[in-house]
This record gives structure tokens, sequence and C-alpha cells, in this order.
């Protein structure tokens, strides 16, 4: 067996990333390795039981909460949101499993603090009604935090309480979980990270997203949490069906190819795995889940270089149990390059703007609205290569020469980026 401490520590220091814990479940054998600090400026040792935020680790954990409420009869993944919430000023043709498989066609990054209280869901809903419709429902998908806050919502009316009371009873308790919580007043009980830059390493002056976000991105937890959460859905077959491909995910990357109910289904090699990917703020986690090999593995890490680390990681974990790793990231090839996509794109919280520059595009992330409370890079740049195919539509994109390459694909009406349908204006 691999000392996998051992690599976790020389791949972190490659990456970059001041602490990461590394989880591994195989057919019933359990290993932890942890790495580093939680905080650079305290110098907090990481330890096993270090809690990180999942980030939209969460949204699975959520899903899972709907499709009990679903097996009580108490909803149908076909109902309209507006029939079960009626407050809900949405598009009336939206479903539940709109929702939960991104193609609701709502703005999602709407990252409005309703504030700490018991209520402040039931705000955000409310705030929906000025929310702009990207595309009509079902017809594509663009990745929507929104759309889980929503799905919580459902859940508070529901069991008439709180998501975070919901997460503890339908999920934290039954399974026995010590060090998952989602309020910070709970993660201060436990050792936990702080989210450190990618650029320069230095540590976030925020924490946490507001609470408002809890049920797209809301979970903190530590490793053998999270690995004790996935063996339920390798193991329970009533969760079998959130594992069952809904929508296409073309040209995917990590082998993303399709799309279940939250979980993202990955294709290495003919391997067929779920899972999913969460970022906050400079904290970056990672769960990859096998099936076939009854394999599961968790990367938490409190950096935003976290995707540097995590794809070797992957592929060493992964090829010494199954023999296959981490499909390779998409690379640059020689294309056209013109004026064509020249502009500015918009969608809630993040202006876009491509650029020509010294005979090639650049990408400017610009911050904006409410995700400047809690953006430590507000600005944010990005050079753009052509590759396959090369019909200048499509490239790649990077922030940094050790980050791995992101696919960005061009249409005249919208950019496609991170997983979102951002419109051209």
């Amino acid at each position: 067996m691999p000392d996998w401490s051992a690599r976790l520590s020389e791949l972190a220091v490659a990456a970059k990333v001041p602490g990461a814990v590394l989880g591994i479940w195989q057919d019933g054998e359990t290993t932890i390795a942890p790495y580093g600090v939680l905080n650079a400026s305290t110098g907090v040792e990481t330890t096993e039981d270090a809690v990180f935020q999942l980030g939209s680790v969460t949204k699975p954990w959520t899903a899972t909460m709907i499709v009990q409420l679903a097996a009580e009869g108490r909803l149908d993944l076909d109902d309209a949101v507006v029939k079960l919430l009626p407050e809900a000023s949405i598009d009336p043709r939206i479903t539940v499993c709109h929702l939960l498989t991104h193609t609701s066609g709502i703005d999602g990054d709407v990252f409005t603090d309703t504030g700490r209280g018991d209520e402040c869901l039931e705000r955000y809903v409310a705030l929906l009604a000025d929310v702009e419709q990207l595309f009509e429902p079902g017809t594509a998908y663009s990745y929507c935090n929104a759309g889980f806050v929503l799905l919580g919502r459902l859940i508070e009316v529901l069991d008439g309480g709180t998501w975070d009371e919901s997460l503890r009873k339908r999920l934290v308790e039954p399974l026995g979980l010590t060090r998952t919580v989602t309020l910070p007043e709970e993660a201060i009980l436990h050792r936990a990270a702080l989210g450190h830059l990618g650029t320069d390493g230095s540590p976030v002056k925020t924490w946490q997203l507001p609470r408002s976000i809890g049920p797209a991105g809301g979970v903190t937890a530590s490793a053998g949490d999270l690995l004790e959460f996935a063996r339920m859905h390798l193991t329970d077959e009533r969760y079998r069906s959130m594992q069952e491909p809904q929508v296409p995910y073309a040209g995917g990357i990590g082998g993303f190819s399709n799309l279940g109910l939250a979980w993202r289904i990955y294709d290495w090699q003919g391997r067929g795995l779920f899972g999913h990917d969460g970022t906050t703020i400079s904290q970056v986690a990672f769960l990859r889940i096998d099936p076939e090999a009854r394999l599961i593995m968790c990367l938490l890490t409190n950096s935003g270089n976290g995707t540097a680390l995590f794809e070797p990681l992957a592929t060493e974990v992964f090829r010494h149990f199954t023999g296959v790793g981490h499909p390779a990231s998409p690379q640059p090839a020689d294309g056209p390059v013109d004026d064509r996509h020249v502009g500015r794109y918009e969608r809630a919280t993040v202006q876009l703007d491509v650029v020509r520059r010294d005979e090639a595009l650049v990408m400017e992330f610009r911050a904006t609205g409410d995700r400047l409370s809690f953006a430590e890079q507000p600005v944010q740049e990005y050079e753009l290569r052509p590759t396959e195919p090369a019909d200048g539509d499509h490239f790649v994109a990077r922030e940094a020469p050790d980050h791995p390459w992101v696919p960005v694909t061009f249409t005249p009406s919208h950019v496609f980026a991170s997983g979102r349908v951002t419109p051209k204006r």
C-alpha cells in the first residue's frame, strides 16, 4: 500500500496548498491522512478530525433530503415548485427535477445575504422575483446555486423547521456524524480550516458564505464524516436513482459527462464514477466514488490551488485501486483567434469582459453586486487559448501557469464557462 500521507505532503507542497485532508474508503478499509496547517496565521496543525467547508459538495446532501421527502410521498420530483412553494415568484413551469439538475434557467449566482436568522431562506426566495430567467426551463444546463436554496426552502416548509435542523435530523444524526455542522458557532467548536489565496497563500479575511446560501454550499465537515455520507450513497439502494443520468454534460472537465440528481457522473476511461466538487472562499473540496471498485476518495483543502493538488493525487489513488487515473485536462491547440467573441458578458454577480491583447484573447472576471461582500479577489484575469475543435468557438482558460486548463465555449449569444451560461450584453 502506498504511503498516502507522504504523497499528500509531497504533492501539497508542489501545489502550494497550506493544509489538506485526504480520505479513502475502499471496501471497508478507511485511510485518513492530514497535511499542513489549517491557518497559516496561527499555525494550527491539520489533524484527521479537522473540519473544512464542503462548498457545493453540500448539494448532494440537500438533494438526498429531497429524495427522502419524495419517498415519503410528500412531493414528486415532477411537481411544479410553485405548487409546493407558492411564495416563489419563479417561472411556474420549473419543477423540482429542474432544480436538482440545474436546468431551471434561473440566473443562479445570487449571493444576497439575507441575515443570520432562521427566516433567511424565506427572505432569499422572495428576492428571486427580480432575478433573470436565462433560458426556458428544461432546455439547457447552467449551474444554479439559487435552485438549491429553493430546494432548501422546500425542505423547511415540508419539515416545519430550518434546513439546518432537517439536515441534522435526516442525515447527521442517523449517520452518527459528529463533525458535520452548518453554522460558524458550531464550526468553532472543532479544528476549522481557513481559506488561503492561491496567488500568494495569504489567509482570507472572510470565513464563510452567507447563511442564505446554506443548502447550496453551507456544510462544513471532516473527511471521515464525508466518507460516511458518501458510503451511504454507495451502499443504500434508496438513493441509487440519484446516480442515474438525467442531463448530458458535453465536454465536461475531469470526465464529467452527465448529471444525475445533484450528483455529477464521470466517465474515467470507461469506468463510471459519481461525485461532486465544491468551492467557497478559497476552500476547495472534492469527492469521487467508484461503485464497481467500492472506492471513495475525498480531498478537503484550504487553498484556491486545491485543484492543482487534487488531479495528480486522484490519479495516484485511483490508479492504485483501479488502474485508471483522473482524465487529462483539455489542452490548447492551433486554431483561429478573431474578434467575434470580444465584448461583455454578464450574469448575476459576475461581469466577464473578453478583450483582444497582443494577438490573443483574455477574459477578465469581475465580481459585482453581493459577491463583493466575500470576493477576496474581485478581479481576476484568465488567458484564453484555442482548443479542439478548432472552430474559433472553443477555448481553454487558466488563471496561472500551474493551474489546469478549463474549457470555455462561445456562441453568438453567450459564453459557457464554469458550467454557467453568461449572456452577451
